[in-house]
């Protein structure tokens, strides 16, 4: 039994970290899909998804790409890490965002072109011929190159000319002597200025349009991930290049992942115009992960969801390391963790996937060949909030500042996780939307109204379960005092929920 523990933990340490480092067949086996997200990924409309790091944006980009295929339609899945010189033309601030936002424009089209032209070749498409036309001027439509700057001309202008030598040579004749001399005239253009790309939108609308046409009945589906990898003050050229020539195209549907806070699709244009994307206009809906991911922790659905993210990556690799794996998702939880572990994973994963699959690595390492115990999943937790979690935030001071007076509050005095701030105090501050992106603050709840002031909303936060945990294990502070709390019973934990009379915090103060 303890060579088959050692087996199963083995499956979870091998579980991949991140969704580019699998492979398609692993990626749509391994695949979880929370409530009805799915339906809601597969719809025809525009759409952003929003999620912070680890909430599962590129898998769920993958995994639709993938069954797109397999429905006859075509995809093109762009990663914008890897388009252009992201951290050269892009990031260098001395040049005009215009001049950059340009480039990065040319750069996407040029990757979407070349995507296309791997379907031409690779792939049976209705009209492959005319595939190819369209290509042609879609890469015309990209690649316009205008020169700005001085132009110099510089111009000769020659004829022909005869002149005579006389010689007089001892009283005889004169001799005369004749040459003729000619000059060709010359004009020569002297370019002084700069080569720079433009991009007329008509030639490029026209030629997606062609290549929709090319597909038949085919759809072609856009999908950009890692939006929010592109400079914010760029992110509108590239959000007004859709708006004007992708979106009105019909058999054209576009998917764009990005961190909510990091992402800019739109800024103002003067006379009322915008650049760039109207959410909830341009594009149809915003999904948000984060939202969709918010369990109740420790809660039927929680367990049942990462129950089977779990079962589908541990089962791709246990079939060739034992003869009988388990056979559903309940039976691994059992035969996997103890008692109460699995839940309590559940809950020190906050409702995202990525830290859920670091933590368990962590704690199936810990546990070595016996079933994973509640202590491994808090030794785990601790773990990845110190290494991982905690070192996003170093260089930002005030982020630092205020999680500690957070700590020192809610968990120290309050002998709790969970408090409420004012929306707008927050937005003032900064510092609670970066813990938040951080993954070191989660959001529980949205938009909770004060009875006594209707005019002022709150949001309601839970500080993250690493950072408590630590507190639990380490800080001797808190083993010497109220010894019934739950920060000394280790089956405990703190409290969750929150009014707004005891749970309000003032940013000011703390």
């Amino acid at each position: 039994m303890t060579r088959r523990h050692q087996h199963l933990n083995q499956a979870l340490l091998r579980i991949p970290r991140r969704a580019e480092s699998s492979d398609r067949t692993t990626l749509s086996a391994t695949y979880v899909a929370a409530g009805s997200f799915a339906a809601l990924l597969h719809s025809s409309d525009h759409q952003i998804l929003y999620g912070r790091r680890g909430t599962g944006k590129t898998h769920a980009l993958m995994y639709l790409s993938d069954l797109l295929v397999d429905t006859g339609d075509v995809p093109i899945y762009l990663d914008l890490r890897t388009i252009g010189s992201a951290g050269g033309l892009y990031d260098d601030s001395t040049r005009a965002p215009g001049e950059r936002g340009t480039q990065l424009l040319v750069d996407t089209l040029e990757a979407v072109h070349d995507e296309l032209l791997a379907v031409a070749v690779e792939q049976q498409v209705a009209d492959a011929a005319g595939l190819l036309e369209s290509l042609d001027a879609l890469a015309a439509a990209a690649t316009e190159v205008r020169v700005v700057g001085e132009v110099e001309r510089e111009t000769t202008i020659g004829g022909s000319a005869e002149s005579a030598i006389g010689l007089d040579v001892g009283g005889s004749p004169r001799l005369t002597a004749s040459q003729r001399r000619s000059v060709t005239a010359a004009s020569r253009l002297v370019r002084t200025g700069v080569e720079h790309h433009h991009v007329l939108f008509g030639p490029l609308t026209r030629a997606l349009r062609g290549i929709t046409r090319s597909l038949g009945s085919a759809r072609l589906w856009l999908l950009l991930d890692e939006w929010s990898s592109i400079p914010r003050d760029l992110q509108p050229f590239l959000a007004d290049l859709l708006r004007r020539s992708v979106l009105p195209i019909g058999g054209v549907t576009v998917k764009i992942a990005a961190i909510e806070r990091r992402a800019r699709f739109a800024q103002p244009a003067g006379s009322g115009d915008y650049l760039g994307i109207e959410v909830g206009s341009d594009a149809a809906s915003a999904v948000n992960l984060d939202e969709i991911l918010a369990f109740d922790h420790g809660r039927t659905r929680a367990r049942e969801f990462f129950g089977q993210l779990f079962y589908n990556h541990a089962w791709v690799r246990l079939t060739s390391m034992i003869k009988d794996p388990p056979a559903d998702p309940a039976a691994f939880v059992e035969e996997t963790f103890r008692r109460n572990a699995f839940t309590e994973l559940v809950r020190a994963a906050e409702g995202v996937p990525r830290d859920a699959i670091n933590i368990a690595a962590l704690a199936a390492q810990h546990a070595h060949d016996e079933p994973i115990g509640v202590a491994d999943v808090r030794r785990a937790a601790r773990d990845w909030y110190i290494r991982d979690k905690q070192t996003t935030i170093v260089s930002n001071e005030p982020a630092q500042t205020t999680l500690r007076a957070l700590v020192d509050e809610v968990v120290g005095h309050r002998r709790s996780r969970t408090f409420v701030v004012d929306q707008l105090a927050s937005q003032r501050d900064g510092t609670i939307e970066d813990l938040h992106d951080a993954r070191l603050l989660h959001l529980l709840r949205r938009g909770i109204a004060d009875p006594h002031h209707p005019g002022t909303l709150y949001d309601g936060f839970a500080i993250d379960y690493g950072c408590y945990v630590s507190l639990l294990m380490d800080e001797a502070r808190f083993h010497v005092r109220d010894r019934g709390d739950w920060l000394n019973n280790p089956k405990g934990v703190p409290p969750e929920g929150f009014s707004l009379a005891k749970a309000a915090i003032d940013l000011g103060a703390v």
